[in-house]
């Protein structure tokens, strides 16, 4: 196992925390909000960075006492997701993150991880002639996005 962080040609792999929380969806903008009044949650020349899933099912069974009270029955609630980002390797700010992600959550019991990981930062060479990239390719993928809409 890689303990340790490492560079390549183009990038360094750094050790970072992976910060993963399930929520409904609708709650996902007032929880991301009170993570970045506390980190920008930066990613090299980009911040507010993070990743949703598409959304899914989440399964379960209230207890007795839960808010809802117990049931006989599990719950499966739609339109559930999962939103993660990265973290330095701090306790401190970890732990206020995830206090903020409670805080905003609309769950009794909100499902929060953290995970150690090795993550790619680019370190800025300038590959603006790389065919790969993607203002060499298609293009910026909002602008095809508003031409698909204008189509419409």
């Amino acid at each position: 196992m890689i303990d340790s962080g490492f560079e390549t040609k183009s990038l360094r792999m750094e050790l970072l925390l992976l910060v993963t929380f399930q929520a409904p969806a609708a709650d996902v903008e007032r929880i991301m909000e009170a993570v970045v009044a506390i980190t920008p949650l930066r990613m090299g020349r980009y911040d507010g960075n993070a990743y949703q899933t598409a959304q899914g099912i989440e399964r379960y069974r209230t207890l007795e006492g839960a808010a809802a009270g117990a049931e006989i029955e599990l719950r499966r609630r739609p339109g559930t997701v999962e939103v993660s980002f990265e973290l330095p390797d701090d306790q401190a700010l970890a732990a206020r993150v995830v206090e903020a992600i409670f805080q905003a959550h609309s769950y009794e019991e909100p499902v929060i991880r953290i995970q150690p990981l090795l993550t790619s930062r680019s370190k800025g060479l300038d590959d603006r002639a790389n065919p790969n990239r993607w203002w060499n390719t298609t293009g910026d993928w909002k602008k095809a996005e508003s031409l698909i809409r204008q189509d419409a």
